[in-house]
């Protein structure tokens, strides 16, 4: 056992005297050191619950015959942290969270690991660690929250920042907002829609480190907490079985977490931390596979916030397997990885379908054929920007208007907000990439107040940002380079002609080059915008979002 170097021998009395006066038996000493990772806080509502999960994953520990031992990891709410200064910490903190569990489980020798995240960054930032450390490890969620109601209609936390921008354009009384606030998000959760959160916690199904269940049991619900038990069962059973992640996060399991991505229509968000995960896993990726595996894998689902379906409506028909029975009718997914259940993901889905085919469309019958998300290159983005192809209305698949350039998320809110922004436009938010913000901030609250205003059928947006999982429209991000890092996007003035052409992967300024290489000669990047603290140090470190946005 890895524990022996703080507990075996002679030599190790100082220690076991510290663990003895934390209470431990030599029984318990003498057991597997187990690691439960806990995100637990009262600020982030898909957090709250967290600590029901941790006394499920501990009873199921001591069951199987190891000691529990908890230890906590910081998380950010984006939705609270979105529109001001506080998105800028959001992205950070999976490098952050990754990093502190590398030292606690190293420092204190622990055998296994059982990881409890629920939302966005905390999530890949869990992964990461788990990769990174690689004793054994099992990853349980706390659960999306339920769709709320409101005039007898499914809603979330995309539709309250979309009514914001309803109310700003005189769709929405203060009252009708103050209603839908009352009701968007009415449980304990990660946010209900298809969005990061939900995203990774499906995907970790896929990958092969969570329990069938983890992305779509709802918080609330007791089958969470025997979802935990069983979580900390599985991981004493990896223990004894000496399996770890890399053992089961392979190129073979990344590439079903990709094809399951593209079915699902996950946020694009998700290319950020597979790419960041792989990297962890010791797997090289190129975003290009993104396009080559979105053409023959087809888009199966709409949810939120594509369409009023939200992840409720997913568990009750089986859940991220009954995504994986479809594709495996044409042989689209690896089948023989091996999982944390100890079985492979073949045995974990048999006989599990969505036989209405109403959430899940069959494969012979697909939203699309090809899959959710797109990675776009051209001389806007020559390593590739990334958009959420699946909750892109048809007639803004290809697109060609004037840029409306902003440097900042600030000054393009206030824009749309007074109506400064017309039908046709391309709106441009640079200086928002991970070195340029720092911190990569997402853009919700700019591309919820398009939708609310109902522009989301004409008007586009291209960010070195990124963007929510609640995001919808053509809204186009991680454009690489950034314009902090001398990219095309910070070259680009009012009225340059953008063209967009989605199905055909195409980004593009409608330039010569010799105006562009004359713009680059007088180009000078901006004054990094945060010059002390931890997003500067991060700024100096971070690579670009086509590398993951990882720190070298």
């Amino acid at each position: 056992m890895k524990s022996d170097a703080i507990k075996k021998g002679p030599g190790k009395a100082a220690q076991r005297s510290l663990l003895k006066s934390g209470g431990l038996t030599e029984e318990e000493i003498a057991k597997p050191l187990i690691g439960i990772v806990s995100a637990q806080n009262d600020i982030i509502p898909g957090h709250i619950n967290l600590d029901k999960i941790v006394e499920g994953v501990k009873k199921g520990v001591l069951m199987s015959g190891g000691t529990p031992l908890v230890f906590p990891a910081i998380g950010v709410c984006d939705g609270i942290a979105m529109g001001h200064e506080g998105m800028r910490y959001s992205l950070v903190t999976r490098e952050l969270i990754a990093d502190s569990i590398e030292c606690m489980a190293k420092a204190h020798a622990l055998d296994a690991l059982v990881f409890v995240p629920n939302c966005d960054k905390i999530v890949p930032g869990m992964v990461m660690a788990a990769l990174r450390v690689n004793v054994p490890s099992v990853v349980v969620s706390g659960g999306p929250m339920l769709a709320g109601k409101f005039n007898k209609k499914a809603v979330s936390l995309s539709t309250m920042f979309e009514a914001v921008g309803s109310y700003e354009d005189g769709k929405m009384t203060e009252k009708e907002l103050c209603d839908l606030e009352n009701c968007a998000c009415p449980t304990c959760g990660s946010c209900s829609g298809m969005f990061t959160a939900n995203s990774m916690n499906c995907l970790c199904e896929v990958l092969g480190l969570a329990l069938p269940g983890n992305g779509t049991i709802p918080a609330v619900f007791s089958e969470r907490i025997r979802l935990a038990k069983k979580a900390g069962m599985a991981v004493m059973d990896m223990f004894n079985k000496d399996i770890k992640p890399r053992d089961i996060v392979t190129e073979r399991s990344i590439q079903n977490a990709l094809k399951l991505d593209m079915a699902l229509g996950c946020s694009t968000n998700s290319v950020l931390h597979i790419t960041a995960i792989a990297n962890e896993a010791k797997i090289d990726m190129n975003l290009d596979i993104i396009n080559e595996l979105s053409a023959t894998t087809p888009d199966l689902c709409k949810l939120a916030p594509a369409s009023d379906v939200h992840i409720e409506q997913l568990y009750e028909v089986g859940g991220v397997a009954a995504v994986m029975t479809e594709l495996s009718k044409k042989d689209l997914l690896d089948l023989d990885c091996i999982t944390v259940t100890g079985k492979t993901q073949g045995e974990n889905i048999k006989g599990i379908e969505d036989t209405e085919h109403e959430v899940v469309r069959s494969i012979d019958n697909p939203f699309s054929e090809n899959g959710g998300i797109a990675v776009l290159r051209g001389n806007l983005a020559p390593d590739g920007a990334v958009v959420k192809r699946a909750a892109v209305l048809p007639e803004m698949l290809k697109h060609e208007g004037p840029a409306k350039v902003f440097n900042s998320e600030e000054e393009a809110n206030e824009a749309i907000f007074n109506k400064r922004i017309q039908s046709g436009d391309v709106i441009v938010i640079r200086y928002e990439g991970p070195k340029g913000g720092p911190g990569m901030r997402e853009m919700l609250q700019a591309t919820a107040a398009v939708a609310g205003m109902g522009l989301d059928k004409s008007v586009a947006l291209i960010t070195d940002g990124r963007f929510s999982g609640a995001t919808r429209g053509a809204s186009i991000g991680h454009v690489s380079p950034e314009a902090a890092d001398g990219g095309m996007i910070g070259l680009l003035k009012d009225g340059d002609i953008i063209s967009i052409d989605i199905n055909n992967a195409k980004l593009d300024v409608k330039l010569s080059d010799e105006e562009i290489e004359e713009r680059r000669k007088n180009f000078k990047p901006l004054e990094p915008k945060v010059k002390e603290g931890y997003l500067a140090r991060y700024a100096k470190l971070v690579s670009s979002a086509s590398e993951g946005a990882i720190l070298k």
